[in-house]
């Protein structure tokens, strides 16, 4: 193992030199860095086309050039050395700086919502694949082909008139009229008689229970204010917790394992119990006192776990520690909505906080909720728009996975050894499904890094897209090497990542020396 890892990083060392070497060549034959001082009229026109000659030594042919930039580029090697230099830019600004700024704001942008396209969309093309040639899976294939056909920028600027605009102008009188919650009712409805299952008798009654409740809960929330004044509450937390624990423990464990059902719901009753106590700790949070917090919920969910024993401990642990991390989710999620009149009431924010563009509000002062408030808001839409199109390419990727493994003799037999369908599916198939989509995910964590370059573009993020793409229009090689040597060793290491996790879903496959 050991040395299959030492011989792929020598070979991606030298695919790194070699293809670096061609991209320098092909930045610097693309234009001349000096046309925009040729052409102008000022009278130091010549000192300033010096000044940049020295600056990107231009006065050096560019295969040469390429190793003054290479020596450079060697110290990022040595950790600590301080001694990492990519050069500088066309204003003068160092590229590891640039390069700092821009991989904090690609990362802030694209981060959640490859995640979140990666869970929704394996989560949907697994459960469509148990239900193959269903309601529910024409459903999601039509709607994934039709987000997947959508140009990223006419799906960015749609969100930024109705996502921004229109609900900010919702905002200022938030009554959902009385057509709108007949129309969203009938849309939930239909989607919770696609889920469900059994005889048409059964799926209509879902569908009524389901437009019904909706209709009522839309009412309840234009009338109480919920849209400018929201919150979760005691109540609802609890409720929603203990459909968390036994959720998860279906899925992680199986209701017939009563100590893993146990233990999921003492952690959920642990959670709702310090809901109050935990107010006045939060109120001063830091991000630091967060991710404390959410380890110590874990280490209480894994507490709880294994003191309940029983014949499976790992099951329990399980179970325990999935659902205290979503009932801490829960209550973050309470708490930012406690500090919603806050920022929405902000002077800055002036009763519009769905923004269109950037990253953050200018001078915008707040405590942690407020600043995490402002700093998601921005990221909403560009997320939400990523996405919509990231999303179907998971869902058909993991349907044709999960559907060729169902249809394995290994699943059969699992079946006949009298295995429970939850068991079959969780235990078996779903780990088997997922061994193809690892090459399809290292791919895309290796772009994650490059960045979005046209929603950054539509969303104003300055990001690594928007930094690669000023470097190409304006003729400026470091920051575009800068770029590459970050994608392309990212995109080596994941695909290192890629055949590790293969043999470790697939005791069939091998890393060989």
């Amino acid at each position: 193992m050991v040395t299959y890892i030492v011989r792929r990083l020598v070979t991606a060392v030298l695919i790194l030199l070699g293809a670096s070497f061609l991209v320098y060549l092909l930045t610097a034959a693309s234009g001349d860095p000096l046309a925009e001082l040729r052409a102008n009229p000022s009278p130091n026109k010549t000192q300033l086309i010096q000044q940049r000659t020295e600056l990107l030594h231009l006065n050096v042919p560019a295969p040469l050039r390429y190793f003054i930039w290479l020596k450079g580029a060697a110290g990022c090697l040595i950790p600590f050395a301080n001694s990492c230099d990519l050069g500088t830019n066309l204003q003068g600004q160092p590229v590891t700086e640039q390069l700092g700024l821009a991989m904090v704001q690609t990362l802030s942008l694209v981060t959640v919502a490859t995640l979140l396209a990666i869970l929704i969309g394996v989560t949907l093309g697994i459960i469509t694949a148990l239900r193959q040639y269903s309601a529910l899976d024409y459903g999601v294939t039509f709607m994934a082909f039709l987000f997947f056909s959508l140009p990223i920028f006419w799906a960015a600027v749609l969100l930024k008139e109705y996502g921004a605009i229109g609900f900010n102008n919702f905002l200022r009188d938030a009554v959902v009229p009385i057509p709108v919650t007949i129309v969203l009712a009938l849309v939930f409805g239909l989607i919770a008689m696609a889920v469900s299952t059994g005889a048409w008798k059964r799926r209509w009654m879902v569908f009524g229970i389901t437009a019904a409740a909706t209709a009522i809960i839309l009412q309840l929330l234009s009338v109480t204010g919920w849209f400018t004044n929201p919150g979760l509450g005691i109540v609802v937390i609890a409720i929603t917790a203990v459909g968390v624990a036994f959720g998860i423990t279906t899925l992680s464990a199986g209701l017939k394992n009563k100590k893993a059902l146990y233990s999921a719901l003492i952690t959920a009753g642990i959670g709702v119990v310090l809901y109050f106590p935990i107010q006045p700790l939060l109120a001063a949070a830091t991000p630091l006192m967060i991710v404390l917090l959410a380890i110590a919920a874990i280490a209480v969910g894994i507490a709880v776990g294994y003191f309940m024993g029983g014949y499976d401990r790992g099951q329990n642990i399980r179970s325990a520690a999935l659902t205290a991390f979503l009932v801490g989710a829960l209550i973050m999620a309470d708490r930012f909505m406690q500090s919603w009149p806050e920022y929405f009431n902000n002077s800055k924010i002036r009763g519009r906080p769905i923004p269109t563009i950037g990253a953050s509000t200018p001078n915008f002062d707040g405590d942690f909720w407020t600043s995490s408030l402002d700093r998601m808001t921005h990221l909403l839409l560009p997320t939400i728009a990523l996405i919509l199109i990231s999303i179907a390419s998971y869902t058909r990727y993991s349907r044709g996975s999960m559907l060729e493994i169902m249809n394995m003799d290994f699943i059969r037999t699992a079946r006949a050894k009298g295995l429970s369908e939850r068991t079959v599916v969780m235990r078996h198939a779903f780990r088997n499904a997922l061994i193809p989509l690892a090459t399809i995910v290292a791919f895309d964590i290796g772009g994650l890094i490059g960045g979005a370059v046209i929603t950054e573009r539509v969303f104003s993020f300055s990001g690594m897209g928007s930094m690669f793409a000023q470097g190409l229009l304006s003729v400026d090689p470091n920051p575009v090497m800068g770029f590459f040597v970050v994608v392309g060793i990212t995109a080596l290491v994941f695909n290192l990542l890629a055949d590790l996790v293969y043999s470790a879903l697939d005791p069939r496959v091998k890393v060989k020396s």
